[in-house]
């Protein structure tokens, strides 16, 4: 059964909602110069074409948000050894990936939810 996971702006990221709540709970937090060590799987996360454009819009609204406030989001993701969480500022959307402060980049692809 699929089931979906709100975001603020009321939209559902598709998703399992077993699988999401589990690699939510169990995401550790780390510290946003730690992501340069991670490895980063090529397959898509997330299950539908809605979710990933959802997922866009609200990275593309997160990037404004860091850009213009300086405010700080959560981004849940999975790297090849499970799921992790960071608090930062979004400072650039590419096609395939984000951009942190130092150049730090997480694959778009891999990004399960944005807190903001």
């Amino acid at each position: 059964m699929q089931v979906g996971f709100q975001t603020e702006t009321n939209e559902l990221f598709n998703l399992n909602i077993k699988d999401m709540e589990s690699k939510i709970q169990n995401a550790a937090l780390v510290e946003k110069e730690a992501i340069a060590n991670f490895t980063f799987p090529d397959k898509e996360i997330l299950e539908s074409e809605d979710a990933v454009k959802l997922r866009r819009q609200e990275l593309e609204r997160a990037m404004k948000l860091g850009n213009v406030e300086k405010g700080k989001i959560k981004i849940v993701f999975e790297d090849s050894e499970g799921p992790k969480q960071v608090d930062t500022t979004i400072w650039g959307v590419t096609d395939k990936r984000i951009i942190l402060k130092q150049g730090l980049v997480i694959p778009i692809n891999r990004i399960l939810a944005v807190k903001i």
